[in-house]
């Protein structure tokens, strides 16, 4: 998700952050007062309000997205106030849009940092790595990223919620394979964006196809890219039998809309940021429900499951003008994953920013209703290391349907993400 022209930027905003940290006064350093029913608390958190926050993108690229994950949060947040909150405080959700702009991101959690325990979301990977070392560093309050690149693993309070990219790329192929459309000895083409997003998952194409006797055939591509003829022109010269798109939703639209007008037909697999449901009612719609695929670390929303059809129904009735898509999904798992962390914590009596870490680290088999279950006891992992491979259907709400349940490939096993 990072454009180049950002790496100077970044690592101006890292520096600025890191030097405002250490100036900062926190007040709770050395530990928490002791609260309503003799837990201990600290930033964030009062004898009757627990203050959590949210850093989006509702204005920018990623708007859609933004939308959808921030409006699910809230929803969970009247949900579990309605049932009396949690360690007998009311949740408080503050949400800040920073429209996918790097100034605005930093700011925003400036801002928030010390009036909050943690951040249910925060969009971008190359705005968390920004903070990255002030949160480990300092401020040690838990941030949830909707983002999925394994050069976010490793920190005790940055967790990746789902597989990384490169294990969802891994998964993909091992899909291909599976299903005997591809095969030893094949060329298999990956178009992905620069940056973190794309890169991450072409780290996962070159394992997976080293694995299985495969040979990338490599088309990069940037965020501004929206028509993909020559991307399919050059794959379909080399001979490709199927085909990765780690990128936009509009750029697989493109990809596979360019494919079946041109007469070539292989199978095409994206990871989950490379759909979007509104695709479906555009010219690309038809061909995309043909034989192309879509990757990510729950089951969709709609799906008939309990957990997808409850959570569906309570969205669409809450949100009745809005699309249901997996950004809901996701929006909903993270904040059910800080619910519990919050719970396990308050059992322990310490709600303070150490202690939700600690809770987290004891959270190793978490399944929230939406068929993946997560481990967050290894902080050099992700919480998963399963994808649920999906196909768009026309007519089911979300438009995708499950045509593998979720699994991890025996390559993705024996992978070391990020390595």
């Amino acid at each position: 998700m990072k454009p180049r022209g950002y790496a100077a930027l970044f690592a101006v905003l890292a520096l600025t952050v890191a030097g405002c940290s250490d100036k900062a006064k926190d007040g709770n350093e050395g530990g928490g007062d002791e609260g309503a029913g003799g837990v201990k608390t600290g930033k964030g958190v009062t004898d009757r309000t627990i203050a959590l926050g949210a850093l989006t993108d509702m204005t920018g690229v990623y708007a859609s997205l933004g939308k959808s994950v921030t409006q699910a949060q809230q929803l969970w947040v009247k949900r579990t106030n309605a049932a009396g909150g949690i360690c007998g405080r009311t949740i408080g959700l503050t949400v800040r849009d920073h429209g996918y702009d790097p100034q605005r991101a930093v700011a925003g959690y400036t801002e928030l940092e010390p009036k909050v325990l943690g951040f249910t979301q925060f969009i971008g990977s190359p705005f968390v790595a920004a903070v990255k070392q002030r949160v480990d560093g300092r401020d040690k309050g838990l941030v949830l990223p909707q983002a999925w690149s394994a050069a976010l693993l490793g920190s005790a309070y940055v967790r990746v919620v789902g597989a990384t990219y490169d294990i969802e790329t891994i998964n993909a192929v091992d899909f291909l394979l599976s299903e005997k459309r591809i095969a030893k000895g094949d060329r298999i083409g990956h178009v992905y964006f620069e940056g973190d997003y794309g890169e991450n998952s072409l780290a996962g194409s070159r394992y997976a196809a080293k694995q299985a006797g495969l040979t990338v055939v490599e088309q990069k591509i940037k965020p501004t890219d929206n028509d993909m003829s020559a991307q399919v022109a050059a794959l379909k010269q080399a001979g490709v039998k199927a085909v990765l798109i780690s990128a936009g939703p509009r750029q697989a639209a493109s990809l596979v809309g360019v494919a079946a007008a041109t007469g070539w037909r292989v199978p095409v697999v994206g990871n989950g940021s490379a759909f979007a449901p509104q695709l479906l009612k555009t010219q690309a719609g038809p061909a995309l429900a043909q034989d192309y695929y879509v990757a990510a670390s729950s089951l969709p929303i709609g799906d008939p499951g309990a957990g997808p059809a409850k959570l569906a129904a309570e969205y669409a009735a809450a949100y009745p003008k809005d699309v249901l898509d997996n950004g809901v999904v996701a929006g909903w798992t993270a904040a059910s994953v800080f619910g519990e962390v919050l719970k396990k914590a308050c059992a322990a009596k310490d709600l303070t920013r150490e202690g939700v870490g600690r809770a987290l680290l004891s959270l190793n088999s978490y399944d929230n209703g939406f068929g993946v279950s997560h481990d967050f006891s290894d902080p050099a992992g992700p919480s998963t290391k399963q994808s649920v491979i999906m196909k768009p259907d026309l007519v089911i709400k979300g438009g995708l349907k499950v045509v593998r349940p979720a699994a991890a490939a025996k390559a993705a096993e024996g992978f070391t993400p990020g390595g």
